[in-house]
């Protein structure tokens, strides 16, 4: 512990792959600051599943899907992984699909042929922060990527037949970048989509609001609940991506909870900001908020 996995993944197993995030130089996350990172040695690992397994014999049949710890679990070798994935399908053989948290850089580190032995051997969906589309934010966040890396990752692990799950952070690139931060993501996304596209609301703890403030060298305004709903609005407005993208924004960092599909669903999403920027729906109220 800490543990944190997607709310998605909630009622499925979760293996302990890694402990920590192997990157862990982002500004805004403070997820894994006090638990170094550390790779599990495979006996270890398995020994962990086989407990697991222990833990469900006479129903390894309900076990369908399986997630992968801790932050960036798919940095993992290739080998490394592809071990794991094969003694799970032993240990639950009703196994339909294995996820993980990857970083853009752990795609980027793989070649071609090993996503999709990746694939083949049931590693269908990675969760991956893009965060923003804009080069400015990305550096001013230690995100460690350019937009065109990212587009590269998202590109390469869809041709592999990967599912890619991706968040954007609302508010990232505050007052000053909030244009530059929605038109450039929406092009990111319009020139890789993913298959899920989900925001969250920028929400520092404590103690990583220093370091994150540090690298704007005092000049972060932060976008209150007017700024982000003009921020998302300009995001869905300029998204038109060229295949279905399901769209979430009900984490609850979130002051609003949209949902539907991309494109079709754009002139509903839209309504339902104005609605909500004209005080004509509701907003998730402050003390419900978190991460």
């Amino acid at each position: 512990m800490p543990l944190f996995r997607p709310p998605s993944e909630g009622d499925h197993l979760i293996v302990q792959a890694t402990l920590g995030c192997g990157y862990n130089q982002c500004s805004f996350c403070s997820m894994y600051k006090g638990k170094p990172y550390r790779v599990r040695p495979l006996d270890e690992v398995f020994a962990h599943m086989e407990a697991l397994a222990q833990a469900w014999r006479g129903r390894t049949d309900q076990v369908r899907r399986v997630f992968l710890a801790d932050g960036d679990a798919f940095g993992l070798p290739s080998a490394h992984l592809l071990a794991i994935a094969t003694r799970l399908r032993v240990l639950f053989p009703h196994l339909a699909r294995l996820s993980a948290y990857a970083t853009p850089l752990n795609i980027l580190k793989k070649s071609d042929e090993e996503l999709a032995r990746l694939k083949a051997a049931g590693l269908g969906l990675l969760y991956v922060g893009i965060e923003s589309g804009a080069a400015e934010v990305l550096r001013r966040v230690a995100k460690g990527i350019t937009p065109d890396g990212l587009a590269e990752a998202l590109t390469r692990a869809r041709a592999a037949g990967i599912k890619l799950s991706a968040t954007v952070i609302l508010g990232l690139g505050g007052r000053a970048f909030s244009a530059r931060h929605a038109a450039e993501t929406a092009a990111l996304v319009n020139r890789a989509p993913p298959h899920y596209l989900s925001t969250l609301q920028l929400f520092l703890q404590p103690e990583a609001e220093a370091g994150f403030l540090g690298r704007w060298d005092g000049d972060f305004t932060p976008l209150d609940d007017d700024g982000v709903l003009a921020e998302q609005r300009a995001l869905l407005t300029a998204l038109a991506p060229p295949a279905p993208v399901i769209f979430r924004s009900n984490h609850a960092s979130n002051c609003l909870a949209l949902a539907g599909t991309l494109p079709k669903d754009g002139p509903r999403l839209l309504a339902e900001i104005a609605a909500a920027q004209g005080g004509r729906g509701p907003l998730r109220p402050a003390w419900m908020r978190g991460l």
